[in-house]
């Protein structure tokens, strides 16, 4: 007994002591100061230029914010008590300003600690809608543009628990809410409940149901109850003056879009049976279209649950799918068709056809297209000529064409057919109007339409416009950016005809702020923002952007940047932060897109602190994982990895730079798999960092990442790529980080518990810290300032101040 005893104390101090019972910390203050740096506004910019919303807020949520009841459900979050996202990002303030005078005026009837989101342009831009969030509930705000003032359209009874809850009618005279219904019945405290039976599911022999691991499913019969009654609501129309009348009774709505001419809406609702196997927007549902008062016109859809699908990233449900409105019409509706059953594995000389139905839908259907691979989206332009896209993500290839919906006889003309992962040679993307129903339309003159392309080169980014004409398919490039000590981007067009565009213009040290450019005058630049760097300890930082090579040859990239401190002919330690990107060719993964000129931003969960620490930085570190033809790219991802470490790290030493010997490597996501793949298959790195990871792919077994396969058809990739089945090669100091209510498919904190224990099992140097209440990204100021100093902590034990190995005399 007294030996039992002695091995029980043991235990207990053994384990008790593993735990550090830490409060929230901040990190050194050269990082604090960054990260304490105030955000400029995000803003709206309206179709003329003439107007923008500037919309301000913490760059953090707080601890207690993060803390306020959240309830997981159907893949939804919602906060129960004020019926709204429980994640929601909120802007505290909103501020006006226009071309003609950048400075921010203040909104009269606004509080600047409001909690605002949802925001909508009404269809002819006069105003603004945004949901307010009280401690009970959420109300509907409207913002009148001209008169520079905000009021109050609705008590705090909206259901924001699926997104905005506010659609437009289309004459911007009133607006089509979701409120909660006066019948919903009380929530079940899940907790608290008696179960009254067991939970079962049921497979059916023969038909298979791959899921990927989502997360936030239902589970029970009281999730079930949960869900449909925070998904309830009543559809009322209120007017800008406040005005509320009832438009359709209490239904699970999930999607209302109105007809251009307004004269019809379109409404989806979610009905049952639920499942506890896929998200919500898997849910049986049914469409259906009513006419601008309510009056039922005809259900259009009727799509049951989605729980099996044939496999592969291109399958698709059988039936009709993605309706929509054509844009250029006053009321017809549009849908594709799988012509292949859905599967991916079926050969067949076309994947798609779309069809096209005129109001009140209850006569003739007429086929418009067919797509060669997978339909994906059709932009309307008129009644001859449309654009149109599809694309095959085993490939990586799209098609664009030309069509005109007036002739389906006439075959579609293809205008693009290119592999989308090739950047260099991207067309750029097309142009945009508003027509007389203010709805979006291709922008056309005659027979030209326009392109806005982010012109990547291997000499840099030099934004272009191109006038393309459909019908011999030759361009003519209008304009094309010059600057070498900036970095410019065009955000948008405001007409093509005077040359007018929206543009972005950066440096690595000069905040991006936004410009009307005339690309039919010499510089011409009217600017619309005047935002100053926020970040001005590390403005005059050296930044460049190196390239290098692969031993296999393959051209490689990233940013690197050089400490405050820098002194020449000093080495110094580096942190390596990269993601890696799967390719099927090798030229698409050598191309950049990285440039030196790009502000200096450090986000929550950039590396780039560190050069305030006396570090080297390579940031978005190049790592492709090439598999071309017959091969996949997972096939080598182990070796292809540690290729591109040492690329990288020879770079940066033959530069002068860096102590090689005192390299860490970090990643978050899919970087924090890389990250323990690294340490656990090389020994490139003195230490590591890995955020919010997946390190065992038997527990994501339906694929992962761009991994098609299942475990059962190739389990040597599944464990092979696993670090958790590695760990006894582990020695390297390793930092594990998650969020403890992380919701991305995969990366449950399981996997970073089960893999701390797996490594402290065998002896390896590790270290686990749970951000409790933190999702996949993290939000509160208390996490992400101890994060930060965890990584600050953990670089200078084993990084910089590294403990070198004893030798023998």
């Amino acid at each position: 007994m007294k030996h039992f005893f002695t091995f029980f104390l043991l235990c207990f101090v053994l384990t008790g002591y593993s735990q550090e019972n830490l409060t929230y910390q901040k990190p050194h203050k050269n990082i604090l100061e960054l990260a304490e740096a105030p955000l400029a506004p995000s803003i709206r910019i309206d179709n003329k230029g003439e107007h923008i919303v500037l919309l301000y807020r913490s760059k953090y949520k707080t601890i207690e914010e993060l803390s306020e009841t959240e309830l997981r459900l159907g893949g939804l979050r919602i906060n129960p008590i004020t019926n709204i996202g429980s994640r929601t990002r909120y802007y505290t303030d909103i501020k006006l300003s226009t071309k003609n005078n950048g400075t921010p005026i203040s909104i009269a009837g606004l509080s600047a600690d409001g909690r605002y989101a949802n925001f909508s342009w009404s269809p002819d831009q006069k105003y603004m809608t945004f949901t307010k969030t009280l401690s009970n509930g959420v109300e509907l705000w409207l913002l009148d543009i001209k008169n520079t003032s905000a009021k109050k359209i609705s008590e705090a009874n909206l259901n924001a628990n699926m997104g905005n809850p506010v659609t437009w009618f289309k004459d911007s005279e009133a607006v089509l809410v979701k409120v909660l219904p006066e019948n919903r019945k009380a929530l079940i405290n899940t907790s608290e409940a008696i179960p009254t039976g067991p939970t079962v599911s049921v497979s059916e022999a023969g038909v298979e149901a791959q899921n990927r691991t989502y997360q936030d499913l239902l589970k029970n019969k009281n999730d079930e109850h949960n869900f449909e009654q925070l998904s309830q609501s009543e559809l009322y129309k209120i007017t800008l003056d406040g005005k509320a009348s009832l438009w359709k009774s209490t239904a699970m709505y999930r999607g209302i879009s109105f007809s251009p001419d307004g004269n019809y809406v379109m409404v989806t609702a979610i009905s049952k049976p639920f499942s506890y196997l896929v998200p919500y927007y898997r849910f049986p549902s049914e469409s259906i279209v009513y006419a601008s008062n309510g009056d039922l016109v005809k259900s259009i859809l009727q799509v049951p649950l989605i729980e099996d699908l044939p496999k592969g990233f291109m399958a698709e449900r059988t039936g009709k799918r993605d309706f929509d409105w054509r844009s250029d019409k006053p009321a017809t509706l549009y849908w594709a068709e799988a012509l292949d059953g859905g599967d991916p594995a079926v050969d067949v000389p076309f994947r798609d056809e779309v069809f096209q139905q005129d109001a009140p839908f209850n006569g003739k259907i007429t086929s418009v297209l067919k797509t060669i691979d997978r339909f994906r989206g059709i932009t309307w332009g008129n009644d001859n000529t449309a654009i149109a896209y599809d694309n095959w993500w085993n490939t990586r290839n799209t098609r664009t064409y030309v069509f005109d919906p007036s002739n389906p006889s006439k075959d579609a003309t293809v205008l693009f057919d290119r592999n989308y992962q090739d950047l260099y040679s991207d067309p750029g993307e097309f142009v945009y109007t508003k027509n007389d129903f203010n709805e979006y339309v291709l922008d056309l003159h005659k027979n030209a339409a326009y392109l806005i392309g982010d012109g990547y080169s291997d000499a840099g980014k030099f934004p272009f416009v191109d006038e393309l004409n459909l019908s011999t398919k030759k361009t003519k490039r209008l304009y094309q950016s010059k600057l070498t000590d900036k970095l410019e981007s065009i955000s948008s067009a405001l007409n093509t005809k005077t040359g007018e565009y929206v543009v972005r213009i950066e440096s690595k040290n000069e905040y991006p702020n936004y410009y009307i450019r005339n690309i039919k005058k010499r510089n011409n630049l009217t600017p619309l923002t005047q935002f100053e760097n926020p970040f001005k300890s590390i403005q005059d930082v050296k930044k460049e952007v190196i390239s290098y090579k692969r031993a296999d040859g393959l051209d490689l990239s990233g940013v690197l940047y050089l400490p405050t401190n820098y002194e020449a002919g000093k080495k110094y330690p580096m942190l390596m932060w990269a993601y890696p990107r799967e390719y099927k060719d090798k030229n698409s993964a050598a191309q950049s897109t990285s440039s030196s000129n790009e502000f200096t931003y450090p986000g929550y969960g950039s590396p780039v602190f560190w050069v305030t620490r006396g570090y080297v930085v390579l940031d978005d570190a190049a790592f492709p994982i090439i598999g071309e033809g017959n091969e996949q790219p997972n096939d080598t991802f182990r070796e292809q990895l540690v290729a591109n470490a040492k690329a990288a790290i020879d770079a940066v030493d033959n530069l002068g730079y860096i102590d090689r010997d005192r390299v860490a490597v970090g990643g978050h996501s899919y970087g924090a798999f890389m990250t323990a793949n690294l340490l656990a298959h090389s020994n490139l790195f003195a230490a590591g960092i890995a955020r919010s990871g997946a390190y065992n792919r038997t527990l994501t077994p339906f694929g992962f990442q761009s991994e098609e396969r299942n475990y059962w058809e190739a389990p040597e990739i599944y464990n092979g790529m696993s670090p958790f089945m590695h760990a006894d090669k582990m020695k390297t100091p390793l930092l594990l980080i998650h969020g403890q209510a992380d919701n991305n498919s995969g990366t449950y904190p399981l996997q970073s518990e089960r893999y701390f224990n797996a490594l402290k099992g065998l002896g390896a140097p590790v270290r686990l810290v749970i951000l409790p209440r933190e999702s996949h990204g993290y939000s509160a100021k208390e996490s992400i300032l101890h994060m930060l100093w965890e990584e600050d902590q953990w670089l200078e034990e084993h990084v910089k101040n590294k403990e070198e190995p004893e030798t023998e005399d």
